[in-house]
């Protein structure tokens, strides 16, 4: 396993510690919408994972490397305890943290992914080989990569999610995630660790789409194994980006869970 990488974080308010992680392609301000809401009662951590955002490259995505990076990041900033909320891959760095440092966990909530091995590199291999086929030398704005990008990526939401990661260098563009490490460790991110026990006495809350795939019955046994105290919410009708899809309904969701009597 790697060393930690010293993460890149946005901290605000003051409280109780709440971590927010973010999925992959995604950073720290995913988050800055839902945090606002928190940040009245809580110091609010939006970290950028390793290789997403304004944090290091590394090419080991290991889910117990990038949980000891969260580790570190809290011993950077004095937090012995934490509640840690991570959505798809970042709900797996939430998980891999619970099950091998849960001294440091208070409350544990995972959004839309369970504890478990998938195989969607048809869909996040053809996300990143799009990427890679951009002509960035010969796009002269953000609009001319979008057009290339919408030749691979129908879906408008998907392709500017996807932009979120390009930017300017000098006269040109870039992609300021490492595509090729991320596609030699789309295995590992889309695996899950195996040796991993359970988490029995901290509170765990397990949230999913009803139209996303993520959690099925594979998925809901999967946490059953290593969390099996927890509580699975499932609302119908929305996929895989709850937080966006249903924000009210999420902060609701996530304010109830933290507000609970300190475990």
């Amino acid at each position: 396993m790697t060393d930690p990488v010293a993460l890149h974080c946005t901290d605000g308010g003051d409280g109780p510690a709440l971590v927010m992680l973010h999925g992959l392609y995604g950073s720290g301000n995913n988050w800055r919408g839902i945090a606002r809401s928190f940040e009245s009662s809580h110091r609010v951590l939006r970290p950028d994972l390793r290789n997403h955002g304004q944090s290091p490259h590394c090419p080991d995505m290991d889910y117990r490397a990038m949980a000891a990076d969260v580790i570190a990041l809290l011993d950077a900033k004095g937090i012995e305890q934490a509640d840690v909320m991570g959505h798809s891959m970042g709900g797996k760095v939430a998980m891999a943290l619970a099950l091998t440092q849960p001294e440091r966990l208070r409350r544990l909530m995972v959004v839309d992914i369970a504890p478990m091995a998938y195989d969607h590199e048809h869909e996040h291999g053809g996300l990143i080989r799009a990427m890679q086929s951009i002509d960035l030398a010969a796009a002269p704005n953000r609009d001319a990569v979008d057009a290339q990008l919408a030749t691979a990526v129908a879906h408008p939401m998907i392709r500017q999610f996807l932009l979120t990661n390009l930017q300017r260098r000098g006269e040109g563009w870039m992609w300021r995630i490492p595509l090729a490490t991320l596609a030699d460790q789309l295995p590992v991110i889309q695996g899950w660790p195996e040796g991993l026990g359970q988490l029995t006495d901290r509170p765990a809350r397990f949230v999913h789409g009803g139209a996303s795939d993520y959690v099925d019955t594979a998925g809901r046994a999967a946490i059953a194994r290593h969390f099996p105290h927890a509580e699975v919410v499932s609302y119908p009708g929305v996929g895989h980006w709850l937080h966006a899809e249903a924000p009210q309904r999420f902060i609701a969701e996530l304010n109830d869970f933290v507000t609970q009597p300190h475990p």
